[in-house]
């Protein structure tokens, strides 16, 4: 039975993770932090609303024994100041991540990165720099086990109100592209199942995943 602790759960990705985490047998009890309330109510569920994400200090004892960490907390580009994107990329990350490593070093970290995430950290589009700068942070860690996953264009399987115009676009070609470049796309639905099937293993020998890697998962 696993312990997990889990963050981002009111996303799209995060969501699903969490539905599977509470449907499993080999799931123990569950931790979410989040900004927002998730609006699951279940025995195995614990919820603690967080604002501020760069002191987790206070939350040291729902760190302790932790088996997994699904770290699915993030952003879309655009949507706010980019020295704001910085923080909520790479510094709520680094705060989980020592959060974690105090008390569970040995814990599995599942992490939510994206197609593109520079480890040089120069790339002059933010999402990428911060990104790789994030990713870097973990690795230097060497917790128990670690998997980066960067997936391609997700579509969303449910129905939502899709944050810029891109994925607007992108929502509307989806038939297309998944018949011309399956390589390029991967679902909310197949993304949450391969990054929590892989919390509960050992998984891959390779720690970063592109999207094809992911979708080899399944």
């Amino acid at each position: 039975m696993k312990k997990v602790i889990i963050t981002g759960a009111t996303g799209m990705v995060g969501g699903i993770v969490l539905r599977k985490c509470l449907e499993s047998p080999e799931v123990s009890h569950v931790t979410s932090i989040s900004r927002r309330t998730t609006g699951v109510k279940h025995e195995k569920l614990t919820e603690i609303l967080r604002k501020d994400f760069l002191d987790l200090s206070t939350l040291s004892d729902h760190f302790k024994g932790i088996d997994i960490a699904y770290f699915c907390l993030g952003v879309y580009t655009g949507q706010v100041p980019n020295d704001l994107f910085k923080t909520i990329t790479v510094d709520y990350t680094k705060s989980f991540a020592d959060a974690l490593k105090a008390e569970s070093p040995d814990a599995h970290f599942c992490f939510l990165s994206g197609e593109g995430a520079d480890p040089k950290e120069k790339s002059r589009v933010a999402f990428a720099r911060f990104k790789g700068m994030a990713e870097n942070y973990l690795i230097q860690q060497e917790f128990g086990a670690l998997h980066i996953f960067r997936p391609a264009y997700i579509y969303p399987v449910e129905k939502r109100e899709e944050p810029n115009i891109s994925y607007r676009v992108f929502r509307r070609l989806y038939p297309i592209m998944k018949a011309l470049y399956p390589a390029g796309e991967i679902t909310s639905e197949q993304l949450g199942q391969a990054i929590f099937q892989t919390g509960l293993s050992k998984g891959p020998e390779e720690v970063i995943l592109s999207n094809v890697a992911i979708k080899a998962l399944l």
